[in-house]
């Protein structure tokens, strides 16, 4: 592969084998980035980082399950043992949402898994990498995705928390980490078809100032914005909107409760 804006760089993503940390992973390998990409979907996950080493990237692949307690830890180790240093983390991975699981239906143990891999396993991960990259004394950059429900409700509680969460370990992360040269920022998507929301796209589409959904490329672009030295390196503690729009309406009902 040639040269690219992240030549010598590596990349450590979670959620990597489908929906935006797909589509991040593939933009990263296009720059030359070298990558570690985690997933729960040990078949998916191989789909993908062999994709990418057919394109001349240098992948390793490591199946991984960030809902309970110390999936983190394991990853963390693992990943460290394929590729040393790393500098960029991109933290994708969350649990596929269910429409039904609502404030008055969700369980104890949705709200567990939810909480634990994107908020738990977020912060964890996230100050692990850092503490790793400034021992290498490199330019580290880490990246969270969250959502535009990290303000608006989802319905999902679970989510929506675990998303507005997601904002305050980026600042707090940002704040802690930046005298070291290491810089944490968020993105929060829109309406990506396939992560995990229920909706009818053409009315949705209405409801979008650009008049469509997003796509995980349009998530990706941003993404190498935020983790490129050339184009961020005085960018820290921001969460940057990647919504076409949506952002300027309330597109979720709430739920209907039986009498």
């Amino acid at each position: 592969m040639t040269d690219g804006m992240f030549h010598g760089d590596t990349a450590l993503i979670t959620g990597a084998a489908s929906g935006i940390g797909r589509g991040i992973a593939r933009a990263l390998a296009a720059e030359g980035a070298g990558l570690v990409l985690s997933d729960v979907n040990q078949e998916a996950l191989d789909d993908i980082a062999g994709e990418l080493r057919d394109s001349g990237a240098e992948v390793a692949a490591i199946q991984g399950d960030l809902s309970g307690a110390d999936g983190h830890g394991t990853l963390f180790a693992a990943a460290k043992q394929a590729a040393d240093p790393i500098s960029i983390l991109v933290h994708s991975a969350s649990p596929r949402r269910h429409e039904s699981e609502n404030a008055a239906a969700v369980t104890e143990a949705q709200w567990d898994a939810m909480v634990n891999t994107n908020l738990r396993s977020g912060f964890f991960l996230a100050r692990a990498a850092a503490d790793h990259m400034r021992r290498a004394k490199c330019a580290g950059r880490m990246l969270l995705i969250t959502s535009q429900h990290r303000f608006a409700p989802r319905n999902l509680p679970h989510y929506s928390a675990s998303k507005a969460g997601q904002v305050m370990i980026i600042r707090e992360l940002a704040r802690l980490y930046g005298p070291h040269g290491i810089r944490v920022n968020g993105i929060a998507p829109g309406a990506i078809p396939g992560g995990g929301f229920s909706a009818n796209v053409e009315q949705l589409n209405a409801r979008i100032a650009m008049r469509r959904t997003g796509t995980p490329e349009d998530i990706a672009g941003m993404a190498l914005a935020l983790l490129s030295e050339r184009f961020s390196a005085y960018v820290t503690g921001e969460v940057v909107a990647v919504d076409g729009g949506l952002a300027l309406h309330n597109w979720i009902d709430p739920p209907h409760l039986d009498e």
